[in-house]
């Protein structure tokens, strides 16, 4: 047999046994409300080809590839398990029974990780939460995807209601059509129907009404059989606690923000500050894209070697408020042609870490250029830290960071030598750092760190959105503080 022949074989075995997870990882998910992880990556409704690459990515992180054999029998051992709702990650599973010296069975390591999601420990399932998205944007768009993937076995969050101006003929059928149809993001991933009578779109089984309105003051959410819901705020109108008051209508309970608060509305960055947040808080905003992208990594390296002082300068894909061609804009340069130029613009991001970051006394300073690509950015982290070290110490914390700590849902590593900013769409994480581009000398370091400003940002709110509904799930194994 060949070299060639040996490696298709390999390659076959691999596939049947991917195979053979997914009913597995389908079934804790639907029954269980349980969602498999590969080192923060969800396995759920994924192909065997996708599981198959998310192994193979953990040789980018862990520095060595993750073989489906190491992983199924976890997979399997946690279906015996009388798992609650959680989230349980079987690529660090494999990596702390790698490391263990006890010599467990598979079995018996499992049940001890994850004893939290199970017996008299487990959280008890809920009736679920209404969600509400005010506005159907870019990001309302994406955040409605994540709600409807993410419905599952129902328990957790319902989209059900999007609120929208009217908008002629045929609106909603033209609005179902943007959710199934992406030209960066792709296709929704499941079936859409349109129920043009009753105002409704009906997307993997979810009943979503659509409701006109020019005005929050409009709408009685209980009409429409809505209660106690989190309403997403999308449209950027209104950032300060006065203006995002008039959400709470009958049948709200919390308006969540999908743009940086003014005043004193708290700022959030999941992973940073959620745990902040007061039970009674009504209104709070999730910050903005480069908030998001850059306090994580600003806190790992604050905790590790202190800051002095930062700049952040973002190069940022073009967005919708910027002009197709050159036209009147309010702001000087936004209104020049923003797939034809580079355009020197303002960012609150730097001003916005003191908000999440408060015990952060470094100065942050920041500023940004819009560029002509759609999605994903960059932010390069310009910092003078408090002691010096070196490029690789730097490296190996971060990468430990992304795979170990409470912040291995916001921040990714890549230590691809080719990667550019298309390779990054769809990424879930808040920012991703390029090993290959990071700078180390003395007491500076330069961190390049890319992000999908449109969908990493949204699974940020959604995460957000989880924690303040009480249906933001513990990950096993706990990460390490």
């Amino acid at each position: 047999m060949t070299v060639n022949d040996d490696s298709f074989t390999n390659w076959k075995t691999r596939e049947e046994i991917a195979e053979s997870m997914i009913p597995l990882i389908g079934k804790l998910h639907r029954e269980r409300d349980v969602t498999v992880l590969l080192h923060s990556r969800s396995l759920v409704n994924k192909s065997v080809v996708s599981i198959l690459k998310t192994h193979r990515f953990a040789r980018q992180i862990a520095g060595e590839e993750l073989s489906v054999t190491e992983t199924l029998p976890f997979v399997r051992a946690l279906t015996e398990l009388d798992l609650g709702p959680s989230q349980i990650d079987i690529g660090m599973l494999a990596a702390t029974y790698k490391a263990d010296d006890r010599g467990l069975t598979v079995e018996a390591f499992t049940a001890e990780a994850v004893a939290g999601a199970t017996g008299a420990n487990k959280i008890e399932r809920g009736e679920g939460r209404d969600v509400v998205l005010y506005g159907f944007g870019r990001i309302g768009r994406l955040v409605a995807r994540l709600l409807i993937e993410k419905a599952g076995s129902g328990n957790g969050l319902r989209l059900r209601a999007i609120v929208v101006r009217g908008g002629g003929e045929q609106d909603i059928v033209k609005r179902a059509s943007l959710l199934r149809r992406d030209s960066i993001h792709g296709q929704f991933q499941g079936t859409i129907t349109v129920d043009e009578a009753n105002s409704t779109i009906i997307a993997n089984g979810n009943a979503i009404k659509v409701i006109y309105a020019n005005d929050p003051s409009e709408v009685d959410y209980t009409a429409y059989g809505i209660k106690n819901a989190i309403l997403i705020d999308n449209t950027g109108k209104w950032r300060d606690r006065e203006g995002l008051s008039q959400h709470l209508r009958p049948g709200i309970d919390k308006v969540v923000l999908t743009a940086p608060g003014k005043g004193d509305v708290p700022n959030i960055v999941h992973g940073v500050n959620h745990d902040t947040l007061k039970p009674d808080e009504q209104i709070l905003s999730c910050a903005s894209c480069t908030t998001n992208a850059i306090v994580p990594p600003l806190k790992a390296m604050e905790d590790e070697y202190g800051v002095e002082r930062g700049h952040v300068e973002t190069v940022h894909s073009f967005t919708n408020d910027q002009n197709l061609l050159d036209n009147y804009h309010k702001s000087e340069r936004r209104g020049r042609s923003a797939p034809l130029n580079m355009v020197i613009t303002e960012t609150g991001a730097a001003s916005a870490v003191a908000k999440a970051l408060p015990d952060l006394k470094a100065r942050i300073t920041g500023s940004s250029i819009r560029v002509p690509v759609p999605d994903v950015s960059i932010a390069i982290l310009n910092l003078q830290l408090k002691r010096e070290t070196t490029r690789e110490e730097v490296l190996d914390h971060l990468r430990e960071v992304s795979l170990t700590s409470p912040l291995r849902r916001q921040i990714d590593f890549i230590t691809a030598p080719d990667a550019v900013s298309s390779d990054f769409i769809g990424s879930r994480h808040a920012s991703i750092v390029d090993a290959g581009a990071l700078k180390v000398e003395g007491d500076n370091a330069i961190l390049y760190l890319w992000y999908d400003n449109e969908f990493g940002y949204s699974c940020q709110v959604i995460r957000v959105v989880q924690h303040v509904s009480g249906v933001e799930y513990p990950t096993y194994p706990a990460p390490a503080v």
